[in-house]
């Protein structure tokens, strides 16, 4: 009895030594079948696993290198890698089987950097390298190589390429500032061009909006043109209709007066004249019945005229003789 309590307490207290709880951060190897694998229980042994930092390692690297034509620069970089899960045996190779695999096999990676960033360099000219264009390159050799390593890449950051030789540097910042001040003054004139092109744009659209509006007025006073023409022709029409009517009137007045020229007796001038003559028997009435500017040919006004001095003399031919008898007596 008291031997199996002993048995049980010895299995509690060495599985207590020799089991430890994985933390999240953690990866566990082992190896089974001559191959490293991944544990995944919440628990493992201690003795027979390799528990890893799964967190990311960061590499600073201040290289110096040299660009084509033997002008030495300085490349400054940053490179975060962390520990890759499908290249495990690789990691325990080039690291060992130790805690500090991950930064073993970071500081073997660095030379690889080194020789990928030395090879690029040395293809451009000074004037041709960036930032951009060499971290797009290591991106690319970086992310091909790490797995060799056990790596993974996880950031990627090129501070600086700059020229070792401080004149060169000046006179390479000088020649920046002055690109950059000559493309700012471009992008000046540029945009005075484009203010001057944007007025006269819209010049063009304002004349041309006046003229199409000075077109619309044009065209609304020609057809109120048109209407008064229109309507003036047929005011002459109606005053030429009238016109013929009152002359074809006035014709067959004249043609009745010509068949009997009694019928002048019955006009409102004669009656007038009559009216005068007996109200004025010893003055002689003259009475004109048209303008001196009419026109005398007409034979209708000679016609009445010459009845007038007819009726004139009869007149005075019928008073002189009671007149004559009266004086004697």
């Amino acid at each position: 009895m008291w031997i199996a309590v002993v048995v049980a307490a010895l299995l509690i207290a060495l599985a207590i030594y020799e089991y430890r709880l994985r933390k999240p951060d953690q990866l566990v190897l082992y190896e089974a079948d001559g191959k490293i694998r991944l544990r995944g229980g919440a628990f493992y042994p201690r003795h027979f696993s390799l528990a890893l930092p799964g967190t990311t390692h960061q590499i600073e690297l201040k290289i110096e290198g040299a660009a084509r034509g033997s002008v030495q620069i300085r490349t400054a970089l940053v490179v975060t890698v962390a520990p890759s899960r499908d290249n495990l045996e690789s990691l325990v190779r080039v690291g060992g089987w130790k805690r500090d695999a991950v930064v073993k096999a970071a500081k073997e990676f660095e030379t690889v950097i080194q020789g990928i960033v030395k090879e690029y360099t040395e293809k451009y000219v000074i004037e041709e390298l960036s930032s951009e264009k060499l971290g797009g390159h290591l991106t690319a050799g970086i992310t091909a190589r790490a797995p060799q390593f056990g790596l993974e890449l996880v950031s990627l950051t090129v501070q600086s390429v700059d020229p070792a030789d401080p004149e060169i540097a000046e006179a390479m910042r000088r020649r920046e500032s002055a690109r950059i001040l000559e493309q700012t003054e471009l992008l000046n004139q540029q945009a005075r061009v484009a203010a001057a092109r944007a007025k006269i744009e819209a010049d063009e659209q304002i004349a041309l909006s006046e003229h199409e509006l000075e077109i619309k007025k044009y065209d609304l006073r020609r057809s109120e043109l048109e209407q008064e023409a229109i309507l003036a022709e047929k005011r002459t029409e109606d005053e030429l209709k009238r016109s013929r009517m009152k002359l074809a009137f006035e014709g067959e007045e004249l043609a009745l007066l010509k068949s009997s020229p009694e019928l002048l007796l019955l006009s409102p001038q004669a009656a007038r004249l009559a009216e005068a003559s007996q109200n004025l028997k010893n003055a002689r009435t003259i009475v004109s019945l048209w303008s001196p500017d009419a026109e005398r040919e007409s034979k209708l006004s000679a016609m009445f005229q010459r009845f007038l001095e007819l009726a004139m003399e009869g007149g005075v031919k019928k008073q002189l003789p009671g007149e004559g008898k009266r004086e004697g007596s």
